[in-house]
């Protein structure tokens, strides 16, 4: 750290990352393993992919739910305090988990285990992010990315492990001693710290419309993509959703203290860097989803072995993400958020040519890939946007972006799932191959999709600025 920090703000921000850090982790870790775990659950349940895509689905959507309350949450109890809140409701939520006896007990805990989750990383995030010096921010938030990285790198691996030679149990098992350190770091470093209890804003009041309506659109919209009903009910839970995001906007925009900062879209900058932000997880998040079920399912891959193969996007990524914090404070986000996402579209159209003898190194490798750009981009593209909002809206911007990204990941699985099955149905009928053969057409065209919108979002970050001064 730079020795022209001061020591007491040098000290606050330490000791901020080793009580923080490990929550966050833990969040990351379980969702990671999850992805992982999709194939396993689906046999053992004896259930098909689409019921078991809500444990994943659920679970972001009970996320969505609490992420708007973050902001308010911290102002009304203090960051530290609200932090160990939704940590200790995350590891109830994961024994519950751990105890489910059915399919839908899974599902039903797991919405549990959102609720305490969302709020985790935009609480982390705004605290480290206020206590970053002004001019290594991006330095701080790459060299949070390091720690970060260290869950979805052993997520994958220690979910096959688990699966092969336990049970799928404990996945969530192992939450329990995570969160007993956790806490007990919150308790002896974040609680005692004042620099990380105060708030940028004295108010406390809830905005309990904004409450009510952003959940319910979040909900109704992924609904209308995920279930499986009449076209008109489809189609009118998405109209209602759209239209009470619409009234969302108008409320929020207006609300003196409200839920989700939508006034910061006004700035170019920002609303900007939200776009491009969105297009990275529709094109990273959306497809990485699909791999371990193409890994297991037509390459006949263990859980173990998938794994370890999804465990190269969070070792490559986690190397570069420091690289990449350095390199904002120098070069701003354009070069990076281009070249991050064109490395993510290379990487992804590389997976949709790959041939059924290629091995596990060379799929490592274009996981890996898919890291690099992650790793160019993510962390980066974060930073950019919370420096392009007021300063005094960091507690209400965070949950802003998370809320957006929870609503965005499950859309576009959805959305991905949707178009991999029309693909399977189209090449059933045009071609008289195999079915596991159609079905690997499928996938190709499905990471193909993905590849253009990563590309697509290469080119628009070409419009951001680079420089963000405050």
């Amino acid at each position: 750290m730079n020795k022209s920090i001061p020591k007491k703000e040098n000290r606050a921000l330490i000791l901020a990352l080793w009580a923080i850090i490990p929550g966050m982790m833990m969040v990351m870790v379980n969702s990671t393993a999850m992805n992982v775990a999709i194939p396993s659950l689906s046999e053992g349940f004896n259930v098909p992919f689409e019921t078991l895509q809500w444990v994943i689905t659920g679970y972001m959507l009970a996320m969505s739910v609490t992420i708007p309350l973050a902001g308010w949450f911290s102002d009304r109890f203090g960051s530290g305090r609200a932090f160990l809140y939704t940590v200790i409701l995350f590891v109830l939520g994961s024994l519950l988990c751990a105890m489910a006896q059915d399919v839908n007990q899974l599902i039903i805990y797991r919405i549990v285990q959102g609720l305490g989750g969302g709020m985790i990383q935009p609480m982390g995030m705004a605290m480290i992010f206020r206590l970053a010096p002004a001019d290594r921010k991006g330095q701080v938030m790459g060299m949070l990315g390091i720690p970060m990285l260290i869950a979805p790198a052993s997520g994958p691996v220690l979910s096959g492990w688990l699966l092969e030679f336990i049970s799928w149990h404990w996945i969530f098992w192992i939450n329990l001693p995570i969160g007993l350190i956790t806490i007990s770091l919150i308790l002896r470093f974040l609680l005692k710290e004042d620099s990380v209890q105060k708030t940028e804003t004295n108010s406390t009041s809830l905005d309990v419309i904004g409450l009510l309506i952003a959940p319910t659109s979040f909900v109704l919209l992924a609904l209308s993509i995920n279930l499986n009903l009449d076209a008109w009910i489809v189609w009118g839970m998405g109209l209602v959703g759209v239209s009470l995001l619409v009234w969302l906007w108008f409320h929020e925009t207006k609300h003196p203290n409200p839920l989700l900062e939508l006034r910061a879209f006004r700035e170019t900058r920002f609303r900007r860097g939200m776009v491009v932000s969105w297009i990275q997880y529709i094109a990273l998040n959306g497809s990485i989803v699909f791999i371990p079920q193409y890994l297991q399912h037509f390459r006949g891959y263990s859980p173990l072995d998938a794994g370890i193969v999804m465990s190269m996007l969070a070792v490559t990524s986690g190397l570069l993400m420091p690289i990449g914090g350095r390199l904002f404070d120098r070069v701003g986000i354009r070069p990076l958020a281009s070249s991050g996402l064109g490395i993510i579209g290379l990487a992804l159209m590389i997976l949709s040519q790959i041939s059924t003898e290629a091995n596990g190194l060379v799929i490592g490798g274009i996981v890996g890939l898919l890291g690099i750009g992650m790793g160019l981009c993510m962390m980066s593209l974060n930073t950019y946007i919370l420096q392009s909002a007021p300063s005094e809206s960091v507690n209400r911007v965070t949950p802003l972006t998370s809320a957006s990204a929870n609503l965005i990941i499950p859309l576009s699985i959805a959305g991905l799932g949707q178009f991999l099955a029309l693909r399977s149905r189209i090449s059933g009928v045009e071609s008289s191959r195999q079915p596991i053969a159609e079905t690997m057409t499928a996938y190709a065209d499905t990471f193909l999709l993905a590849a253009s919108v990563a590309i697509g979002g290469a080119l628009f970050s070409l419009l951001l600025k680079s420089n963000v001064k405050k």
